[in-house]
């Protein structure tokens, strides 16, 4: 029987790869590399002939964990669904332990993402907020209470 070995990454389709890049530098995350990829390889495993695309590889502090954002220069994206909540089937959010929510929330609705609601706390253990970042991506922030 195989098993997974370990989790290594979340791909995330978006238009703007410099805004949303940004983004999650400011989260906090570092870039780990930055490239375009098109031929063979990419055509087999997305199924989408003659594609190209630019891939930027986020990794969290540690590098446990990575976000890797795509942007596809062919064929042309197609559109989402920026403005779904979290009862919308597929992928809803990427979250992130943070140390200080309200600092981090502060900060990003400086840069005008905004809560989609507010900061919950669950039985006295976690702090939890939903931040609707650049092109519709929901970020939840867990800050766990000590």
């Amino acid at each position: 029987m195989t098993h997974v070995i370990r989790f290594d990454h979340v791909g995330v389709t978006v238009r703007d790869l410099d805004k949303v890049t940004a983004f999650f530098v400011e989260l906090g995350l570092e870039i780990d590399g930055r490239t375009f990829v098109e031929g063979e390889f990419i055509d087999t495993v997305t199924a989408i002939p003659n594609s190209r695309t630019e891939i930027v590889m986020l990794r969290t502090p540690g590098g446990e964990s990575a976000v890797e954002l795509s942007s596809f220069v062919r064929p042309d994206p197609e559109p989402g669904s920026p403005d779904a909540m979290a009862n919308e089937l597929g992928l809803r959010s990427l979250s992130f332990e943070v140390d200080d929510i309200q600092a981090h929330v502060d900060r990003m609705a400086a840069q005008g993402y905004g809560l989609v609601g507010g900061i919950g706390e669950y039985e006295g253990s976690w702090r939890m907020a939903y931040v609707r970042g650049p092109e519709g991506i929901l970020v939840a922030l867990a800050e766990r209470i000590r």
